[in-house]
């Protein structure tokens, strides 16, 4: 077998006719009759049918082959064919054929449960869904870091282990650290700031961590934070590159994983279309809006799933909503100097009803507003006294922005739990695999 072994995507361009070409990989699909079989190979980059005689292959190499299961690793070398009924209208007529490592009968088929499945994660990864989506995921964090560097943002490394809690101790995991209570990252946001004061403009990509029993479509115990912090910076600039960065990450999405967008049922085109500015709306509107769609809401209530999908179910472009109640916001934000009821705050709605995906505000600066909301919460100060310290020193008007990862990937490949935006999800009732 040659040792030069060609991706099975190239297997399935027209200027691969003709060519006799070597791939590797494993064994999607498989079918025999009398001296002919049939495998179907993938590997990462596609598949690609693959027809073995045995009067060309052998007897035993046809043997070894007709008879491997499913997932099976196997070598063939043959011509690439046109044959429109093939997948991807090619087929590798194999000329030799090795099986590496014959498989056992693969636990995984059709009509089984979500909770088997998920017990068999480790294997149900190779999903041709789940692997599509993974190759998004990618350029979706690709996609964000080159955006985010060309705006001048400085990635960093903030801690995943922490002395206090951000977002409110209840949601927390709480774990000993050599004798005292310590959390891990419900956000790097705080340190973030710190870091605006030498480098002005930071991000960073971080696993962030809520102990929240939230059994939604939305809601994982682990998630990937992407968060960016910007000195100089209120919310007009702070929406504007919210907006952007996600209008940045359709186009490249649209541009580089249009094969896996349309295995996943989105149309490229929608990422394609999508346009900035994003509209506007004030938590006060959007109450407004909500109750004329019949929703029993008013000032103060939170936005739950059910009317952030009211609000944009029938939309192809994200919504802002801004200006939310401080009660219902974390304690750091800045308090709206021409309404004492809100803070300073936006949340980035995606379209079609799959709710929020990126969180930012204005920071407080006022220690007094500061330890107003802390004391509220029930803090314990000295626990912020350096996040104060911050206020104290030289502090300036800034911004962020905090972008679950998951939540825009579940948008984007259209699927319908955020469990299925990463390989191996934390949820209240899963740690394992």
């Amino acid at each position: 077998m040659s040792t030069a072994f060609t991706p099975i995507s190239s297997t399935n361009s027209d200027s691969s006719v003709g060519k006799t070409l070597s791939i590797r990989g494993w064994i999607f699909r498989t079918r025999s009759s009398g001296g002919l079989a049939f495998l179907v190979v993938r590997d990462h980059t596609g598949i690609v049918q693959t027809t073995i005689r045995r009067q060309t292959v052998g007897e035993e190499s046809f043997q070894k082959a007709s008879s491997a299961l499913i997932e099976s690793a196997v070598e063939v070398e043959g011509e690439v064919v046109a044959d429109p009924r093939a997948p991807g209208g090619h087929e590798l007529r194999a000329s030799r054929v090795s099986v590496l490592a014959a498989a056992e009968v693969f636990p995984i088929f059709s009509d089984q449960t979500e909770e088997f499945l998920l017990d068999k994660r480790h294997l149900a990864i190779r999903s041709r869904e789940l692997v599509a989506t993974m190759k998004v995921k990618a350029e979706v964090l690709r996609a964000a870091r080159s955006f985010l560097d060309s705006e001048g943002c400085l990635e960093v490394t903030p801690p995943i282990m922490t002395g206090n809690a951000a977002e409110g101790g209840s949601e927390a995991f709480v774990f000993d650290y050599f004798g005292r209570e310590a959390y891990l990252g419900q956000t790097a946001q705080l340190y973030l700031e710190a870091l605006i004061f030498p480098l002005e403009r930071v991000y960073s990509l971080t696993p962030s961590f809520r102990a929240e029993k939230s059994r939604t479509p939305r809601h994982l115990t682990e998630f990937m934070n992407l968060e960016a912090e910007m000195a100089w910076a209120g919310m007009a600039e702070n929406m504007d590159l919210q907006e952007r960065l996600i209008e940045r990450i359709c186009h490249d999405v649209a541009e580089k994983n249009p094969d896996e967008l349309t295995l996943l049922g989105r149309d490229p085109k929608d990422l394609k279309d999508l346009r900035t500015p994003f509209e506007r709306l004030r938590y006060e509107k959007a109450i407004e809006r909500l109750q004329a769609l019949g929703h029993d809401v008013k000032f103060g209530s939170d936005l739950g799933a059910p009317e952030e999908r009211s609000l944009t179910i029938d939309s192809k472009s994200p919504l802002f909503v801004t200006h939310y109640p401080k009660e219902l916001k974390a304690f750091y934000m800045l308090w709206t100097k021409d309404d004492p009821r809100t803070v300073d705050c936006d949340d980035l709605l995606a379209p079609e009803g799959y709710g929020e995906m990126v969180g930012g505000s204005c920071r407080e600066t006022e220690i007094e507003h500061l330890r107003s909301s802390l004391n509220r919460l029930g803090a314990k100060m000295e626990n912020y006294e350096w996040y104060l310290d911050l206020r104290r020193y030289g502090s300036v008007p800034h911004a962020g922005f905090g972008v679950g990862v998951e939540r825009v990937v579940r948008w984007i490949c259209r699927r319908e739990h955020i469990r299925d935006a990463t390989p191996f999800p934390r949820t209240p009732s899963r740690v394992v695999p």
